[in-house]
């Protein structure tokens, strides 16, 4: 797409700092980066996020998060990285572009998780069922 910025940086119309490449697949700094070596992953063929990306490039951008979180973790000293998706502007997605993000993480380094919550009485099984409905 013309107007995407990730698809510009694939075509090299915009200059990354890349960490890793490979036919299906680009890896490159965050520019506004949670951690130091704070990463996106993302397919070169253009799908806006989860719901559209076809299932074999998918399995291309779940095997490169893979190995960029061994990379990410070694090359950075990281004690953990959370690899995380926002699909849609109500879950966080700014770029339309489906793109994974890896972020490296160290004890004590002050970041949190989202708050956990509990099931009231049947939700769970309420939820359950809508979901598993879908298939």
């Amino acid at each position: 797409m013309s107007d995407c910025i990730f698809c510009k940086i694939v075509a090299g119309e915009l200059s990354s700092h890349k960490v890793y490449e490979d036919d299906e697949t680009l890896a490159f700094l965050d520019i506004h980066p949670v951690q130091p070596g704070h990463t996106l992953v993302v397919p070169k063929r253009h799908a806006k996020n989860i719901f559209e990306i076809s299932p074999e490039n998918w399995a291309s951008v779940a095997e490169t998060v893979r190995r960029v979180a061994i990379a990410l973790e070694r090359g950075t000293g990281a004690h953990g990285v959370n690899i995380m998706m926002n699909n849609r502007e109500y879950a966080g997605q700014v770029v339309e572009h489906a793109h994974v993000h890896l972020i490296p993480r160290f004890k004590g380094d002050g970041l949190t998780l989202w708050p956990h919550g509990t099931y009231k009485e049947g939700e769970a099984e309420e939820m359950k069922r809508k979901i598993a409905a879908q298939f």
